[in-house]
């Protein structure tokens, strides 16, 4: 076959690795197939679902010669040309963190050179849950709904296309307490469902073109809600989670972890990792609400310094609000590559990017001082940090950087940008955040080569 020949429908496939994405490769007639719905070393038929240039997708439809790794899928909705939610509940818990331990290798091989054994661990459930669902399920605390027609479901694999569900079965319980899937919601577009994994707090989020429009039903519990996307330096709603003994606040969709033990196990990782000593100066890039400044201000002590730095305004306000009797903390609001280019330059800024208020937490005005830093930590998006802002970093840093990622091809990328600034991996900790999905967190840390 050619490459201006059209695939068959159906295609008779040996399924070898695994490959970023959620899929598993193989090949027809010379040409790369990526096959969802199936397992390394299987036989399958898969049916063609895209047609490019250089590759087919397909999803493998009927198993021929069945992996020892495969299960039934607890969910009803998943499978080919169903949810596209979840990309491994065909696969047992133990094969599909040794399917995701191979993406990161393979990720770290190929982008940076760099050869390492990954583990993917276990994240365990909270022990003091009042309800403990089934091992890989009842994890995910936020669940963005897609609507049509006023029905309620999730989006199908790289499709505008919804599947109707009555239930989510990797929703945390307390998503699900809400009814969401089984009401019906005229006007809106999408439905988020947020639940706290640690302090039972509800939120729900509508979208919509019209917010006024939407008509909002009886749910089985009581929530607060965010209708519509609210006017910049709105007080919104909030739920709350408790990481180390300290409150968190999350207004309307901000970012927070969404497995309920991921938050405090990357904290303790991250501290782990760095290290921090009492008068330590420290960096929190992309710190979000703060979770990773609060920990850090209690270890480098009042002689210390942790200066976070975060583009999004809700979550300045929430991170300034979390860390407000913390005066060795100063939160700066900016785009990251341009803060830290500040920071490094010694370029002090009056503008509202980096203006505090000063009287104590989350107001300190020493973050536009700092010229070094002995530790960093960024938890970038799933974009990652860039050439930019990785080159700033490494000049700024100077013990150790904590890398947190949740992606394996952005991290690696970065890891081969700090290599060439000087900087080594030390060592690196992959997590199952996100059971029946492809996606792994990952805590790399580097120190000075």
């Amino acid at each position: 076959m050619t490459d201006s020949e059209p695939a068959p429908d159906i295609l008779e496939l040996e399924v070898g690795d695994v490959a970023n994405g959620g899929f598993c490769v193989a090949r027809h007639e010379g040409r790369v197939v990526f096959v969802r719905h199936a397992l390394p070393g299987e036989r399958v038929r898969a049916r063609v679902t895209d047609t490019t240039r250089n590759f087919l997708r397909a999803d493998a439809v009927e198993i021929i010669e069945a992996s020892p790794d495969r299960v039934p899928p607890p969910c009803p909705f998943a499978g080919p040309g169903r949810c596209g939610g979840c990309d491994w509940q065909h696969a047992s818990l133990p094969a599909q963190r040794a399917l995701k331990a191979a993406v990161v290798e393979e990720q770290l091989q190929r982008l940076a050179g760099i050869t390492r054994t990954v583990v993917v661990e276990e994240v365990p459930y909270p022990a003091d849950s009042e309800v403990a669902p089934p091992p890989g399920l009842g994890w995910r605390t936020r669940v963005q709904f897609s609507v049509s027609g006023g029905a309620v479901g999730l989006r199908r694999h790289r499709s505008h296309d919804i599947e109707p569900v009555d239930e989510c079965l990797i929703a945390h319980p307390g998503v699900e307490l809400m009814g969401i899937e089984r009401k019906r919601w005229p006007g809106a577009s999408g439905v988020e469902g947020i639940v706290s994994g640690s302090t039972g707090d509800r939120l729900v989020v509508l979208r919509g073109r019209d917010r006024r429009k939407i008509r909002v039903p009886r749910l089985d519990v009581p929530v607060r809600l965010v209708r519509g996307k609210p006017e910049p330096g709105a007080n919104l709603p909030y739920v709350r989670e408790s990481v180390s003994g300290r409150l968190y606040q999350i207004s309307g969709s901000g970012f927070w972890q969404v497995h309920p033990g991921a938050a405090q196990l990357l904290a303790d990782a991250v501290l782990e990792a760095l290290e921090p000593k009492p008068g330590d100066i420290a960096l929190d890039l992309y710190c979000g609400v703060g979770l990773f400044a609060g920990v850090l201000a209690d270890r480098v002590g009042p002689d210390g310094l942790v200066v976070g730095v975060e583009s999004d305004g809700q979550a300045v306000r929430d991170a300034r609000f979390n860390l407000r009797d913390l005066p060795n903390v100063s939160i700066e609001r900016g785009p990251v590559e341009e803060v830290v280019a500040d920071l490094e330059f010694g370029r002090a800024d009056s503008s509202s990017r980096t203006q505090n208020k000063r009287g104590g937490g989350a107001g300190h005005t020493g973050g536009s001082r700092v010229r070094r830093a002995d530790l960093v930590v960024l938890d970038p998006p799933r974009t990652g940090a860039g050439r930019d802002a990785v080159a700033h970093i490494a000049r700024l840093a100077g013990r150790k950087i904590a890398y947190v990622s949740c992606d394996p091809a952005t991290l690696a990328r970065d890891l081969a940008y700090f290599s060439d600034k000087g900087w080594t991996l030390e060592s690196l900790r992959a997590f199952d955040a996100f059971p029946m999905t492809q996606h792994v967190e990952c805590l790399a840390t580097l120190v000075r080569g």
